[in-house]
């Protein structure tokens, strides 16, 4: 049906041309090309456009561009030259009816400044960098600066706070490195890690917004950012540069060269950069981290390319905890849990280690002058490693363990101890920190194997992707894209033991569990290993994805529009390594294969009223295949697949007004998102949970919720406004309502009890959806002098941030009691108090930023330096309910206590921090 109605639109227009063309003797064109000012060479991509029109082209490889319409504007124009990186130009021209007007070469300069095109700079959380399966993320990292001003501004300055535009996760937007898309199989989200630290090497990118017409792929909801790693579109030259900071490292050192694209047709571009701290804002989050990368070119002949791409960038960062609000007021908000002094060294016990290289190999081939044909291979490989402590029969070394603090002596059911809640606040103040020491004593003189021990959740991963993207300018007017994919991922997951601290071995068994189901493998029971034996679960998840798709742009004076399609089908197999005691017929072996096809459909349009003036309408309807993490409900121990797993729906409508003038820039958009059918897993320990029994009411569980259904409705503003040659004014805003639109299912697992625990309905319906602020606004302006030093400031204001509430305490779980009845003492209205969510204490940053630039003879020279909040704020960025205190009578007497001993963990933000960068370019 869509492919006929497409070929009757090609049909009709083609039509429409020639009879136009029939009647019209001759047209009007403007032509050219550009070239580096410095260098005198091609360059591709630059804007080129007619002020107060709606006519713009982008030059080609060669740096040519034509116009070639029927109402280019007569008499006295404006045409306008941009491109990231260089001093946009201004060129008046006089254009007659029926002449062509060719402007030779326009050369444009490099703009030294280049790099402080921004007031303030991307910050990734460290829940984005080192996230786990309960770690919280943010979408800031995929936007990357752009003529868009408010997408400028929830990059820089709103990432911080774990602002998320439209309210999406990172796994709802695409990162392709040269057409090829990054996001991980396993659960959708693109590794920031595998390509940090090469900056130098990432500047040439394409953002696509949302759903909106895309030349890769099909894109989604957050939009789709394309980094060009090709060796003969660097800017010839070098860099070496130095920063220092205090929030994630200490320091950064990077060297990069680009040879451009030499006579006899080759090129290619390097880059090392290190990155190195004891610790950064939070205390003892370690980072150690080194950067390589390479490409190299062949123009084989005007028609053909080569290009081959290769980065490795391992690293080792060290975590920071979440903590109770008590925790935070006894220590600070750079308080982290996870580390400890051993022989006066600061030693993390929760790092994450990635060691992921990437090659790939790309043909260009221009098959004519309208059609390339663009291929594509890479493969991946290498581990991901996350440590933290194990112990058996032994105190639990957590120094945040609830034990330990005052609120647990406090809430004392015989009776508040207030000479313990004093004696642990003491500690607690004056230490606080894991006890190395202690734990190897233990551990030495315990007369066998290892109580305590470091050990690792490990992933090693193998994947292949592979590509062919084609565009074709049908006519002048007619684009057609087409790509079609396929990925093939393995993926091993296990245990590694790293560190038996001070023990002789360690014995392979659950110490919760009793006789066979004690065995972690039943093939070879009782097993003592040693350091880097792999022990507790050892599985391998094998995924495959084919995808294909289609797309029509057309483009014409006073409207603009297009049609794309795609289709995919994904396939997911876990096989068990380890026979589990606990699931002996269940975890060995192949378990079913699942298989999903999923399909989307988008289209929109752009109105140019005038060409200041316009008017976009997007929209999109696709389904998605769960990721692989969501869809087996317990994959360390055993084959079971989430119950009723099906294909996730999506739908997306948004319409913008777009102003754009030589002094003034502005968008408005309004949005709809519809999300349903989701799932989601989540992994810990629940207190009080109905159909375990009075004398079994603690297990750790995983937590199934299917069936889910999200509402993302919004506006977003930007605006700027060059109110003198050197003064500019800038504002942002977003305001978004994100909820849970149903009463998703819900269902618990464990090797606690056998059987799946059906809960039924988690009545989240109207729930605001956790994850950074909901309403964000900012002003700010820059001050640029002509002798190239530049300041800057933003005021930025965040509210409407909710905790993540808990599904299990909104179920019957709340309110039945152990025999299915409900609490003799339940109060319905006592209770509307405690399902309330927590929405966070709205807060003001101010941001500041300035730099300066030389020329030296041939070298260009320059710093840049920002301070993030300014006036030192505290805020909470995020946060959880815990699962421990999950009916009525529990949570009752944890909310009565003068301190909670369960309450919602959180993170904070950064307080006061900065960040300075020195550079040479040549």
């Amino acid at each position: 049906m869509l492919i006929n109605i497409l070929k009757m639109k090609k049909g009709f227009i083609l039509f429409a041309l020639l009879l136009f063309s029939a009647i019209s003797f001759s047209q009007t064109n403007v032509m050219g090309s550009v070239v580096d000012a410095t260098t005198n060479e091609n360059l591709p991509d630059v804007e080129v456009a007619i002020e107060d029109s709606n006519l713009r082209v982008m030059t080609n490889a060669s740096g040519e561009f034509n116009f070639v319409a029927f109402e280019v504007p007569l008499g006295e124009q404006i045409v306008t030259f941009t491109k990231d990186g260089f001093i946009s130009k201004r060129f008046p021209v006089i254009i007659n009816e029926n002449e062509s007007l060719n402007l030779d070469v326009i050369s444009l300069e490099v703009d030294i400044n280049e790099e402080n095109f921004q007031i303030g700079t991307i910050s990734l959380s460290d829940n984005e960098l080192s996230s786990d399966e309960s770690a919280a993320d943010n979408l800031s990292g995929l936007l990357q600066a752009s003529r868009d001003v408010f997408l400028n501004a929830a990059a820089y300055d709103f990432s911080a706070t774990f602002f998320r535009p439209r309210g999406f996760d990172s796994e709802n937007g695409k990162v392709l490195i040269n057409g090829i898309e990054m996001n991980k199989m396993y659960n959708g989200r693109p590794q920031w890690s595998n390509w940090g630290g090469l900056n130098d090497a990432m500047r040439n990118q394409v953002f696509t917004m949302g759903l909106s017409a895309n030349e890769n792929t099909f894109g989604d909801l957050a939009g789709t950012t394309n980094v060009v790693m090709r060796a003969s579109q660097y800017q010839k030259g070098g860099r070496v540069s130095y920063a220092s900071s205090n929030r994630s490292y200490r320091g950064r050192v990077m060297a990069s060269y680009n040879s451009g694209l030499t006579d006899n047709g080759w090129a290619y571009s390097f880059l090392a950069s290190r990155r190195f701290g004891e610790e950064g804002f939070n205390d003892g989050s370690l980072y150690d981290a080194n950067s390589f990368f390479a490409a190299v070119e062949k123009k084989i002949n005007e028609k053909h390319s080569l290009n081959l791409t290769a980065f490795y960038t391992p690293n080792r960062r060290g975590k920071s905890s979440p903590n109770t609000q008590e925790v935070f007021d006894l220590k600070d908000i750079s308080y982290n849990s996870y580390w400890g002094y051993q022989d006066g060294e600061i030693r993390n016990s929760r790092v994450r280690e990635i060691e992921e290289p990437v090659i790939m190999l790309n043909h260009y081939w221009d098959i004519s002058k309208k059609t390339r044909l663009n291929t594509n291979v890479a493969y991946q490989f290498g581990k991901v490693g996350n440590s933290r402590l194990g112990y058996d029969n032994a105190p639990n070394p957590d120094p945040t363990y609830y034990q330990k603090l005052p609120s647990y002596f406090l809430g004392n059911p015989d009776g508040a101890d207030y000479a313990g809640a004093y004696g642990a606040s003491e500690s607690f103040r004056n230490d606080g920190q894991i006890d190395w020491d202690a734990m190897y004593q233990a551990n030495i003189f315990s007369g066998g194997t290892s109580k305590y021990y470091l050990y690792e959740d490990r992933n090693d991963d193998k994947q292949l992707t592979a590509n062919t993207i084609i565009s074709s300018d049908i006519t002048n007017n007619i684009t057609l894209n087409g790509s079609l994919g396929y990925k093939r991922l393995n993926s091993r997951n296990f245990a590694n033991m790293i560190d038996l601290l001070g023990g002789s071995g360690y014995l392979d068994i659950d110490t919760f569990n009793q006789g066979d189901a004690a065995q972690n493998n039943l093939e070879n029971p009782n097993r003592v290993l040693g350091e880097g034996d792999t022990f507790k679960y050892d599985y391998e998840l094998d995924a495959s994805e084919y995808n294909g798709f289609a797309q029509a742009q057309f483009s014409y004076n006073k409207i603009d529009f297009y049609a794309g399609a795609n289709v995919e089908k994904t396939t997911y197999q876990r096989n068990g390594l380890y026979r589990n005691g606990s699931f002996p017929t269940n975890s060995l072996g192949e378990s079913e294969e699942l298989d999903f096809t999923t399909y989307g459909v988008k289209a929109g349009a752009t109105y140019k009223i005038t060409g200041r003036h316009l008017v976009t309408l997007n929209g999109a309807y696709f389904t998605d295949a769960p990721t692989l993490r969501n869809s087996f409900s317990n994959s360390r121990q055993n084959n079971s697949t989430v119950l009723g797993l099906e294909e996730e729906t999506v739908k997306n409508v948004d319409l913008s007004y777009v102003y754009r003038s030589p002094k003034v820039k502005a968008r408005l958009t309004g949005y709809y998102t519809k999300m349903e059918d989701a799932t989601e897993i989540a992994f810990y320990y629940a207190d009080g949970i109905s159909g375990l029994g009075r004398n079994v009411n603690t297990a750790f569980v995983q937590e199934v919720l299917t069936n889910i259904d999200k509402r993302h409705i919004g506006a977003e503003l930007g605006i700027e406004a060059q109110v003198t040659p050197t003064i500019k004014l800038k504002g942002a805003a977003s305001y978004g309502e994100y909820v849970y639109a149903n009463n998703p299912d819900l269902y618990l697992t464990s090797d606690d009890f056998q059987q799946e625990l059906d809960f039924g309905k988690s009545y989240l319906k109207d729930y605001k959806v956790a994850g950074g602020p909901q309403q964000a606004y900012q002003i700010g302006f820059e001050y640029r002098d002509p002798d190239y030093w530049w300041f800057g400031a933003t005021s930025n204001f965040f509210s409407n941030a909710y905790v993540d509430v808990s599904p299990i305490t909104r179920s019957q779980n709340f309110y039945a009691d152990f025999d299915g009845a409900p609490f003799n003492d339940y109060d319905a209205e006592t209770a509307r108090g405690l399902l309330k969510q927590e929405e966070f204490d709205s807060y003001m940053l101010v941001n500041v930023v300035g730099g300066k630039s030389w020329k030296v003879n041939d070298y260009f020279v320059g710093f840049f330096a920002t301070i993030n909040n300014v006036l030192d704020k505290e805020y909470k960025t995020g946060g959880f309910e815990q699962g421990r205190s999950a009916n009525y009578r529990t949570l009752s007497e944890d909310v009565s206590n003068e301190k909670r001993v369960f309450g919602p963990k959180y993170w904070y933000g950064y307080g006061t921090t900065y960040y300075l960068n020195v550079y040479v370019r040549f």
